[in-house]
């Protein structure tokens, strides 16, 4: 796995499963939609991708406590002694044999699905200027505290297109110095080790109940959380 030729045997084993690639994947399109529909000025099309991405992100909160082994969050969220143990390794050319995110790659993780959760959240109470265009739960707060989530709406993307720059940064990272892909296992769901990592993986089932959960809490937040 490393940059320098390895004896090692490879062995070709699952890592990621169905639900968190495609949650993934899904998060990229519709973020990248949800800008253009502003860019665009497609206000009732920003809705419904928001609505989208609130979806995936109550779904993958839910699965990464609920879900297959590499996508829960025990797996990969450590604390400050390990992740910073694992910094003082980045300058070897080895990107080693772990099954799933590193320490750091966790917490980045953790910051954007935090900051996808806040721009969501923001968004749901927004107030345009005029008060004409805005969140479904904006009758929820006063005109001025919709503005303020209004600019808290577009700090939240600032601090999500901040973190895509380093996320990619660190894929090109890896890519370029250590020698590890790590953008086909995300597409493919496997990934080669050293030796099979025996990950443990949720059964479809599981993931319909968790889709229908995600499902229905989004639709109540459409519904203003009026049942």
């Amino acid at each position: 796995m490393g940059g320098e030729p390895s004896d090692i045997p490879q062995v070709r084993a699952k890592l990621w499963d169905g639900p968190t690639r495609i949650v993934h994947w899904a998060l990229v399109v519709l973020i990248g939609f949800a800008w253009w529909c502003v860019k665009a000025n497609q206000t009732e099309w920003h809705l419904w991708a928001g609505y989208g991405i609130l979806g995936l992100i109550v779904f993958r909160l839910i699965w990464g406590f609920a879900g297959s082994a590499s996508a829960r969050f025990a797996s990969f969220v450590k604390g400050p002694i390990t992740t910073l143990a694992y910094a003082k390794t980045l300058s070897r050319r080895s990107a080693g044999d772990m099954a799933g995110h590193n320490p750091l790659g966790g917490w980045s993780v953790v910051a954007i699905l935090g900051a996808i959760l806040s721009q969501v959240v923001t968004g749901l109470f927004a107030v345009d200027v005029d008060g004409l265009e805005s969140g479904p739960l904006s009758h929820r707060v006063s005109f001025e505290t919709g503005r303020l989530f209004s600019k808290w709406h577009d700090l939240s993307f600032t601090a999500i297109k901040l973190l895509v720059v380093l996320h990619l940064s660190a894929i090109a990272f890896y890519a370029l110095y250590k020698r590890a892909n790590l953008i086909t296992p995300m597409i493919t769901g496997y990934k080669s080790f050293e030796a099979d990592p025996k990950l443990r993986f949720a059964p479809l089932w599981r993931a319909v109940l968790v889709t229908g959960a995600a499902a229905a809490v989004t639709w109540w937040v459409m519904k203003g959380l009026r049942l």
